[in-house]
């Protein structure tokens, strides 16, 4: 028997997951209900809120969870206005993760066709782009309003790598949670894994590399690395 091994895929895109890798959404979003939960007098533990990171499909009811907690019914939409309320305070106080401008800049120079796939829902992802200046980066914006199932499910990717042109082997996924690596992985996609703080105690085994932060590595020396990868994973023997 002998070994005939494919010619390693070109990388021609770049997918980025938006909450917790381009801006952390995810830490306010937990402060503020947290602080909902405190005042109601009950707590909302880190390892229950987990399980919603990088998905809309989590099943998990916070005003339910709430009213469970507090023993009694709460004003539900007046919950949700005070959430939504301290949510854009807390970020304004967010930059842009750190490396995240630089490897879109690098992207654009080397011409590769750049997407975004997002469990959450378009007016949110483009809005807060829009309002940091990075809108005009992407090519592909895939959100919630496109699928049935957000990540874990592989929809949102492939449809990004479909409307970029581009096969499942040519394209890198940028992600920050286990839902994310999941969705990308049974997409066909190179993982890279960019925790944020609260992320970075969660099983990222489904990454390929995972970064401290998002140009810790070149962005050539990744190109290199997932299209030799992709490349050894497509090989195949021959008698």
């Amino acid at each position: 028997m002998s070994a005939t091994t494919a010619p390693a895929p070109r990388i021609r895109a770049l997918v980025f997951d938006f909450d917790g890798l381009i801006i952390d959404t995810e830490t306010p979003e937990y402060q503020a209900w947290q602080e909902i939960f405190t005042a109601h007098g009950t707590t909302l533990p880190l390892q229950t809120w987990v399980r919603c990171i990088g998905t809309a499909d989590h099943g998990w009811d916070p005003y339910a969870a709430l009213e469970a907690g507090s023993g009694h019914q709460v004003d539900r939409a007046a919950v949700r206005a005070e959430r939504r309320a301290r949510i854009q305070t807390l970020m304004r106080e967010q930059p842009v993760r750190p490396g995240v401008e630089n490897v879109l800049r690098q992207a654009q120079q080397l011409g590769l066709r750049i997407g975004l796939a997002s469990s959450s829902n378009l007016e949110w992802v483009s809005g807060h782009l829009r309002d940091y200046g990075l809108l005009q980066h992407f090519d592909v914006l895939r959100t919630s309003d496109d699928v049935a199932r957000t990540k874990p499910d592989p929809a949102l990717y492939r449809l990004a790598v479909e409307a970029l042109g581009v096969r499942p082997d040519e394209a890198i996924a940028f992600e920050d949670s286990p839902n994310g690596l999941a969705a990308a992985k049974a997409a066909g996609l190179f993982r890279v894994a960019v925790p944020n703080p609260m992320t970075r105690q969660l099983n990222l085994d489904d990454a390929d590399v995972v970064l401290p932060s998002i140009d810790a590595m070149s962005l050539q020396e990744l190109l290199a690395l997932a299209g030799d990868r992709l490349g050894r994973v497509g090989s195949t023997e021959a008698p």
